[in-house]
């Protein structure tokens, strides 16, 4: 049976345990204390008296902070615990836990309490299989201090692990002997420095008390105040408000500071994906514009600061380009792994566009389009420079690192491009998704350089290679006999006649000839793709398919926020609907953070959305996609200084209400209700 796992997070620092509060190494999932790519902890296991203990309940207060009730032994209803102990936990930059045993009964009682620990300073790529360190563990019982530590070359981690009650450091932990007078309790606060690069000398016990004061206040307060800033959702459906606020939550728990930037960006998610994606932050910037529009601005610089400015084949780098993934770890520091800077998506550099211009149109921020011209040229640039492998004019990926990713697209397992019997295409691939997005990007792009950047030749330009790669891709990717665009083309042009649910980006994208949308709108709706819980990747009925398979059959809530904005945008609206209500179903069926992905079995037999082992929970453009899901509803668009709405509410939601949705008018109001519900007529109010 698959073990609960319980999280507290702060960014890019969480700490994983069992449903104890217990960490102990888990080859199937990454358990323990991290950060910045690195696993300070690997066993944190408190026990009473030699027992372990026993879960009676949990708080989970907030995304950073949680506490165990527990029991010596195995819990039982029949004999009453003359003692019992209480792990309140909390997770900022650094990690605290604080344990209160309470003695039940009558008389005074000693225990021996026993905190084991140990770090392994594991490499989160290497958690299935942990290379072994050699780590060294000091004791300064004087202090109560224990002090785990790796060091190789330049690259050092430290945990420091301080306790405020008397206890007996060693090498493996902290024991205390105790005595708690009759119906009293006894306390002791645990505190982990996490520090990076050798940082000695800091006095960890002023550590807690900034560890207290950051989390009592500080994270409290920016958490009340993230909720704040958003729009307010007033719903007849009461759960929808919950899966709503739930949503911001965990895009609030997913926001990090990187090392040398001042701003915090979305991580892609929980567990494996605790660090900056390129694809993941500019899909999630896109998906929560109209309501959490902070995150794009910092997203957009950072991915400037660190665009790619050389051609580099082990990174994957070529000028313009922007980043796919940032890690810190020591893989990454030593080069074993290109993750220290890795540039291989073919789509990040469209995007990078898509997201300037989109945000843009929802702020009027012009200072930031005009600060971010160069990047933003040297991104449209690369398109063609180095993104044009063939010289056929369309977008495509080929690895040249020999540790990098085969599909340099959202779909990047091994076995995501696949034609419909099974074979492999040849690379270099180009997917029709990646058309779709450069053609995007060069519209927009060209309404920047004539409305900011003062250059109306250079618009010209790109919308004539917008209108050419238009025709060429409606050519070249349309699939006559079977109604659908071609998953990809091989470098020779063949076609691969896959179903998949890359077609609905296309929507998206708008790249796709108006009077074929309604036959591509009816295979994302068909049987064979629509689950009712959602799209699914890859259609049924061809070889690959696999309903469990990420790629290949599963159903991505993020996937379905871009469809259901596709399907809007050609004016598919019933359509939209369906697969908005569908997504926002597994949402409210599954309680606390939707997964990434749920597998793609049919509504009507399981009833019940499936989820998916690797899958992760909370993820930033999962969580992303339920309020872009909402927005699309309710047909949320800017329009210069005024916000439109044009509602297309599934049956059965009622009335929706989105109230002070930020933008460059101010605050506005937006309203929406379903078919059965009796329209009143109100316009949306600005403010």
């Amino acid at each position: 049976m698959r073990q609960e796992r319980v999280h507290v997070i702060a960014g890019n620092a969480f700490a994983a345990s069992d449903a104890q509060g217990d960490m102990e190494v888990d080859p199937r999932a990454p358990v323990g204390l991290f950060s910045f790519d690195t696993r300070f902890l690997s066993r944190w296991v408190l026990t009473v008296d030699g027992q372990r203990l026993d879960a009676l309940s949990r708080d989970d207060i907030s995304h950073f902070e949680t506490q165990f009730f527990l029991v010596p032994g195995t819990a039982s209803h029949y004999v009453d615990a003359d003692v019992s102990v209480i792990r309140y936990r909390s997770i900022d930059e650094s990690f605290n836990e604080r344990i209160t045993l309470l003695n039940h009964s009558t008389g005074p009682a000693e225990f021996v309490v026993r905190m084991d620990i140990g770090a392994d300073f594991a490499d989160t790529s290497e958690i299935r299989s942990p290379r072994p360190r050699r780590t060294t563990a000091t004791a300064f019982p004087d202090e109560g201090v224990l002090r785990l530590r790796y060091e190789r070359d330049r690259f050092c981690r430290e945990a420091a692990v301080s306790t405020t009650a008397p206890g007996h450091v060693d090498q493996g932990g902290i024991t205390y002997r105790i005595t708690v007078p009759p119906n009293g309790r006894w306390v002791t606060d645990l505190h982990v420095n996490m520090i990076a690069r050798g940082e000695g000398g800091r006095d960890v016990r002023a550590g807690l008390e900034t560890h207290r004061q950051r989390v009592d206040h500080d994270m409290r307060h920016d958490l009340r105040d993230w909720l704040d800033r958003a729009p307010r959702l007033v719903a007849e459906r009461d759960i929808l408000m919950d899966v709503y606020e739930g949503a911001l939550t965990d895009l609030a728990a997913l926001r990090y500071t990187p090392l040398s930037y001042p701003a915090p960006v979305p991580v892609g998610g929980l567990p494996w994906a605790m660090a900056l994606y390129g694809r993941d932050a500019m899909i999630t910037c896109l998906q929560t514009l109209p309501f959490t529009p902070e995150l794009a601005p910092a997203t957009l610089r950072l991915l400037a600061l660190v665009q790619g400015g050389r051609l580099d084949d082990y990174h994957d780098e070529e000028p313009g380009k922007i980043l796919g993934e940032l890690r810190y770890g020591e893989s990454a520091g030593f080069g074993e792994e290109p993750t220290a800077l890795y540039y291989g998506a073919a789509d990040t550099t469209p995007l990078f566009i898509v997201l300037l211009d989109e945000y843009e149109r929802w702020s009027g921020d012009a200072a930031l389009v005009r600060e971010l011209q160069h990047p933003a040229r040297m991104a449209l640039d690369w398109i063609d420079a180095y993104g044009n492998l063939t010289g056929d004019g369309y977008l495509r990926y080929q690895r040249r690192s020999r540790n990098g990713l085969v599909n340099q697209t959202w779909k990047n397992s091994p076995d995501a491009i696949v034609h419909r019997d099974g074979r492999e295409p040849a690379l270099p691939r180009a997917t029709c998704e990646l058309q779709g997005y450069a053609y995007d990007a060069k519209l927009r792009g060209a309404r920047l350089a004539r409305e900011f950047w003062g250059d109306p030749a250079y618009a010209h330009r790109l919308e004539r290679e917008a209108a050419a790669l238009k025709e060429r891709f409606n050519r070249d990717f349309w699939l006559p006999r079977r109604g659908y665009y071609a998953l990809a083309l091989e470098p020779d042009g063949i076609p691969v006649e896959t179903l998949t649910s890359n077609i609905g980006h296309l929507l998206w994208s708008g790249i796709v000839e108006e009077e074929r949308s309604a036959q591509v709108a009816e295979h994302l709706l068909g049987p064979e793709m629509f689950t009712g819980w959602g799209v699914r990747t890859l259609a049924e009925g061809q070889l690959p398919y696999n309903p469990v398979g990420a790629h290949v059959g599963a159903v991505w809530p993020s996937d379905n926020s871009l469809i259901a904005a596709g399907l809007r945008r050609y004016h598919h609206d019933d359509e939209a609907a369906r697969v908005a209500a569908g997504v926002l179903a597994v949402a409210e069926l599954l309680g606390g953070p939707v997964p990434e992905v749920i597998a793609g079995y049919p509504r009507e037999i399981t009833r019940y959305p499936v989820q998916l082992p690797m899958a992760g929970r909370p993820q930033s453009w999962a969580s992303g996609a339920l309020l872009m899901l909402l927005g699309t509803i309710l047909g949320l668009r800017p329009c210069g200084e005024e916000l439109l709405v044009t509602p297309a509410v599934p049956q059965g939601f009622g009335r929706l209400e989105l109230l002070d949705v930020p933008g460059r008018w101010g605050h506005a109001d937006a309203y929406g209700r379903d078919r059965s519900a009796p329209a009143d007529g109100r316009r949306p109010r600005l403010r």
